[in-house]
């Protein structure tokens, strides 16, 4: 992807063609990049930078979508190969229904966790030795089952995107 917040008009990384064998990417224009530098991004994983030269975009009609930098030509940050052919795949797959079925059930389990994080500081302990730390746990679990009690017996919902279980189970009787 592209170091910048692409506009629904603009490029995006799918936009262009990584010739891995050649080590250069080829813009929807036409142009080849000139710049492949291997690396490690600001997080120190491998990374890809490539880029193509000023002059090449310079008297481009479509640079307005491809870069927003007015020295510069386009810049594009990849994985290697292998680790952008999986980050394809999954893309692709986060697309789907059924990815989309098996992800609300995680959110809710997200939710479940951000809470105790939340409401009680949960997500280092304070204490040194296992003992410890166990017995923390399960005073932080004590103290988001009293929140959620509360909250039922009040009427107050947990969150306004599903029904608690709790509920589902007093909505079945």
């Amino acid at each position: 992807m592209t170091r910048r917040t692409v506009q629904a008009t603009g490029y995006d990384k799918a936009s262009f063609s990584i010739d891995w064998d050649a080590r250069r990417a080829i813009c929807p224009d036409g142009a080849h990049s000139r710049y492949w530098t291997e690396g490690l991004d600001n997080n120190k994983r491998p990374a890809i930078r490539i880029r193509f030269a000023t002059e090449t975009c310079a008297p481009c009609p479509s640079r307005a979508q491809c870069t927003n930098s007015t020295r510069y030509g386009q810049q594009l940050t990849v994985r290697p190969q292998d680790q952008d052919a999986v980050l394809e795949r999954v893309r692709a797959e986060q697309a789907t229904e059924e990815w989309k079925t098996v992800y609300a059930i995680r959110s809710g389990v997200e939710g479940t966790i951000h809470q105790p994080v939340t409401a009680a500081g949960a997500r280092r302990t304070r204490y040194t030795g296992l003992r410890k730390t166990a017995l923390a746990h399960v005073l932080t679990a004590t103290a988001v089952n009293l929140l959620r009690l509360d909250a039922w017996w009040t009427g107050q919902p947990l969150a306004p995107t599903r029904t608690s279980h709790l509920a589902a189970l007093d909505l079945a009787a």
